[in-house]
């Protein structure tokens, strides 16, 4: 059974992450689903899609296990969040609970996030003992800034909604009830603009926002991948998971 479900309503098109028991927690199967969502190309008739969890979180991450963290989940979660940005027409996360570390990336590459006053965003990666690769850096600084980009990388700690929407981090931030409205709202605002207006927008945004890549980008993605497999990442994923303070020694 698919832990992905997609449901259309007219020119809208919403895929749910659909794993409450796991508060959405990302395996390699729903990202290689939603890689592939995000590569189709649209419909004729679609203008927008809305990505939202199920249950009362939106997205807890990438699934940990006690084994440690792989070099090439992060790999994969860059193709996801690339075909994501990419996607010719616009994208809107509707966030509700928490949207940790790929749950906060996840949200932060959609075109406009929708989150409920009560959500929580965190990149709480130092704090088990691995790092954020190149592309998922540039995202978090992208959207943040470096002062607050600096917050959500080094420190780790959990920012609340109303936070983010204050300095111009995420779209909206409502209170829960009226999360359904809002989205509505943006959606059909959506796609009553004209569709190829749309794409040639979104496409020029993305060239724009391209010309800040760093070509020689090797050794630092060299640096972060050493760190996913080094003794601290498995030290802290086990403490994750084990629900206790990890014990780092630097190696």
């Amino acid at each position: 059974m698919s832990l992905i479900r997609v449901e259309r309503a007219g020119p809208v098109r919403t895929v749910i992450l659909d794993r409450p028991e796991k508060r959405n927690a990302l395996n390699e199967e729903m990202m290689t689903e939603i890689r592939q969502l995000f590569l189709d190309e649209p419909p004729a008739d679609e203008r927008v899609t809305v990505i939202r969890g199920e249950g009362p979180s939106f997205c807890a991450g990438l699934q940990l296990a006690t084994s440690g963290v792989e070099p090439e989940a992060a790999q994969l979660i860059e193709s996801m969040f690339d075909a994501v940005q990419r996607y010719p027409l616009p994208v809107v996360a509707r966030v509700q609970g928490s949207a940790i570390a790929g749950g906060c990336e996840l949200a932060l590459h959609c075109d406009f996030t929708v989150a409920a006053e009560t959500a929580r965003f965190a990149m709480p990666l130092a704090q088990i003992g691995v790092a954020t690769t190149w592309f998922l850096t540039k995202k978090i600084m992208e959207a943040a800034g470096p002062v607050m980009g600096r917050e959500f990388l080094l420190l780790g700690d959990p920012l609340g909604a109303p936070r983010l929407h204050d300095l111009g981090i995420i779209a909206r931030s409502v209170p829960e009830a009226d999360m359904d409205a809002e989205v509505t709202a943006i959606t059909d605002r959506l796609a009553a603009n004209a569709p190829m207006s749309l794409r040639a927008m979104k496409a020029i945004m993305l060239k724009q926002m391209s010309i800040f890549d760093m070509p020689e980008r090797q050794p630092e993605t060299a640096i972060a991948d050493a760190i996913w497999d080094s003794h601290d990442a498995r030290e802290g994923v086990r403490a994750r998971v084990e629900k206790r303070k990890p014990n780092f020694t630097g190696e």
